[in-house]
């Protein structure tokens, strides 16, 4: 017999790898959903999948060949989709939200491209360059769709193509993260408001928005927190700040998950014990990374005591403030998406902050409104929550291609469509 022929695998053959690739994705997707991909073992996979850690290896040689392997098959399902739908055509700019209402339907999509898109800023991540690929490409698509839906009369507001799709895609990601931690974040219902005001008809009113974002007792971002830093004598304290800059530096290129406590002992030139005795956890020393991380970049956090308008005309140079820190935006924007899981210990730490964000610059919109200074038919509630989605999408466009994406224009271009001057 021919060796060729002897190497080609019998249908039978074919279609069991094929169905034992398929099993291993699905347990991907799932682990994805539930906790994130990050830090996610060959080991666990097999066994979630049903099958030995020699058997996963017969089929994908690593984790990041599993997730690649993962994103184009929710990519190819999802290009399917859109063509047999036809919903790019002439109906424009409304072909967004359809979209969005699909990607809800389908498990693991949402959580899936959400947290990866965060996780791969790292340049060193697998999937870096893909999603940098794909942000400029539905940049162009977008744009195009703008350009299309101008020309046929569908969009009565004046825009420009090119920044309107820059600025949806981002709002489109962000909105899809706060999703992941509040569930009243209806990303398709919000996406149709702004694309009414787009089309001419005034933004639909939010009240049940910031009604649940209010609701209920706040959440301990500090819980199980870092202990108290004005304690212990002065060499103690710059111990613990050594170990939390080393933290943000790993944290940022390889998530929380993906970083071991023994490698960021060993950065900082102390044992695992040593840590230990500073943070008594993992869980802790998150705790100190995200608040170290908001005292650093203090532009992305709500500050009191500032005017309404005031606030609203500086977000810009807040946004410019934050570009000088990279390392500091890349945290955040890893951090953010890794912690979407319900189990991870950043999750409430999060949650909170997204709606005493949402609830304060609510007010802040509330007060212009007062003032005649927001246009017509504009909802406080839902610009707060657009803001938020806003800044932390074009943050994550950024981070994949800074040359492509200016934050501090595209905010001051949003706002001067907001605002009344």
């Amino acid at each position: 017999m021919d060796s060729r022929q002897a190497a080609v695998p019998s249908p039978r053959r074919y279609a069991n790898g094929v169905a034992r690739r398929e099993a291993i994705l699905d347990a991907a997707n799932e682990l994805a959903i539930e906790t994130g991909f990050a830090g996610v073992s060959l080991r666990e996979l097999a066994d979630r999948a049903g099958m030995s850690h020699p058997g996963l290896l017969r089929h994908f040689a690593s984790t990041d060949e599993v997730l690649l392997a993962l994103l184009e098959r929710h990519e190819s399902a999802n290009n399917a989709w859109v063509a047999e739908s036809g919903i790019v055509g002439d109906r424009g700019t409304l072909a967004f939200v359809e979209l969005a209402e699909h990607n809800a339907t389908v498990p693991g999509y949402v959580e899936l491209f959400t947290t990866l898109a965060g996780e791969a800023t790292s340049p060193t991540h697998p999937a870096h360059e893909r999603f940098a690929r794909r942000y400029e490409m539905l940049r162009a698509l977008t744009a195009e769709q703008f350009r299309r839906a101008v020309d046929a009369g569908l969009v009565t507001a004046r825009i420009a193509p090119h920044d309107e799709a820059v600025r949806l895609a981002a709002a489109w990601d962000g909105l899809q993260l706060q999703s992941l931690y509040d569930p009243v974040i209806d990303v398709p219902g919000l996406l149709r408001g702004h694309l009414a005001w787009l089309t001419g008809a005034s933004s639909p009113v939010f009240d049940g928005l910031a009604h649940a974002s209010a609701a209920g007792g706040a959440a301990d971002p500090g819980h199980g927190g870092d202990g108290d830093a004005t304690r212990g004598y002065a060499v103690g304290r710059a111990r613990r700040d050594e170990i939390v800059d080393e933290a943000i530096k790993l944290f940022a290129a390889g998530g929380f998950r993906g970083t071991s406590l023994q490698e960021i002992a060993g950065g900082v030139g102390i044992s695992k014990a040593t840590l230990l005795h500073h943070f008594g956890s993992k869980d802790s020393l998150l705790i100190a990374v995200l608040r170290r991380r908001d005292e650093r970049a203090p532009a992305g956090v709500p500050s009191p005591g500032v005017a309404p308008l005031d606030l609203a005309t500086g977000l810009a140079d807040g946004a410019r403030q934050n570009s000088r820190e990279p390392g500091l935006v890349e945290l955040y924007s890893v951090l953010a998406s890794e912690s979407a899981s319900p189990e991870h210990p950043g999750h409430a730490f999060f949650a909170e902050r997204f709606r005493v964000g949402r609830l304060y610059f609510t007010a802040m919109f509330a007060a212009l409104a007062a003032d005649g200074r927001l246009r017509p038919g504009a909802d406080p509630a839902f610009e707060a929550t657009w803001l938020l989605a806003l800044w932390d999408g074009l943050q994550l466009q950024w981070l994949y291609d800074p040359a492509a994406v200016d934050v501090a224009e595209q905010l001051s271009g949003h706002l001067s469509q907001v605002i009344v001057s």
